[in-house]
């Protein structure tokens, strides 16, 4: 199924959606595509695989320090093909890649679409690209059919958050905090209003919340009110403690607080 289709059925039954996030390459290329399998067998509904990049302007330390370690291990562009293709033959997932737009753009936009979807990707999340200077993007995506997916944030203009909004195709972003990304105490209520001028703007589209969401209690509180939580940190965190057992646990823990049961 698609991001959309897996959304929509999960809405439809009145279960929660997960939506979550780990690096590639970290530890070894081969670990992480362990961590992503482990993750959908354990819960996840959507997979973000974050490609390794120099200069991660929204990641918060913890995501930091392990892409930062699978440069030097001498992650490579390339090899997000290699991973996408694994992960996506073993899961039922779709499995989305987050990275920023550099690096697609050192790759060349068409080649690294045609290379993705064949690689059995839903799409990207590209977070320093705005619609606005997408047009190459919006392209090929609609080209190759693969998922785009654009952020908003509380400083977003109703104009942004319309174009972003309308744009977006699976789901739009909705940055629940200023600043990096990072597991707080408690998410942001500055989320609810970003989800709600997505509604007011593009009242079909889905909007997920990420940034800030590391417990069950958390996930289902966003759930509540918008189509997905997004967990990243609190996986990195979990896998940096105690390996793929202690990421297996974390997932069930954040899943254990969620709907599964339906209406």
């Amino acid at each position: 199924m698609s991001t959309s289709d897996v959304i929509k059925s999960n809405s439809d039954a009145g279960k929660d959606t997960l939506i979550g996030y780990f690096p590639l390459g970290y530890p070894s290329l081969e670990e992480s595509i362990e961590a992503a399998v482990a993750m959908v067998e354990e819960g996840v509904d959507v997979l973000e695989l974050g490609v390794p990049y120099s200069d991660p302007v929204m990641d918060g330390l913890v995501i930091q320090e392990a892409t930062q370690l699978a440069l030097e291990k001498g992650f490579r562009l390339r090899q997000t093909f290699d991973a996408v293709k694994a992960v996506s033959s073993r899961v039922d997932a779709p499995v989305l890649v987050m990275t920023y737009w550099n690096p697609v753009s050192q790759y060349g936009v068409a080649k690294f679409a045609d290379d993705l979807k064949a690689s059995g990707g839903a799409g990207l999340i590209t977070p320093d690209l705005i619609p606005d200077e997408a047009k190459d993007w919006l392209a090929e995506s609609d080209r190759t059919g693969l998922d785009r997916v654009f952020l908003v944030a509380p400083t977003s203009s109703p104009e942004r958050v319309k174009r972003a909004a309308e744009l977006s195709r699976g789901f739009v972003y909705a940055v629940s905090t200023m600043g990096i990304t990072g597991a707080r105490e408690e998410v942001d209520s500055l989320a609810r209003g970003v989800v709600s001028s997505v509604r007011e703007q593009a009242p079909q589209q889905n909007a997920a919340v990420g940034i800030g969401i590391s417990s069950g209690e958390q996930a289902a509180e966003v759930n509540a009110y918008a189509d997905g939580a997004i967990v990243g940190s609190a996986f990195v965190k979990a896998y940096q403690r105690g390996g793929i057992d202690a990421l297996r646990q974390q997932v069930r823990d954040i899943v254990s607080g969620l709907n599964r049961t339906g209406k």
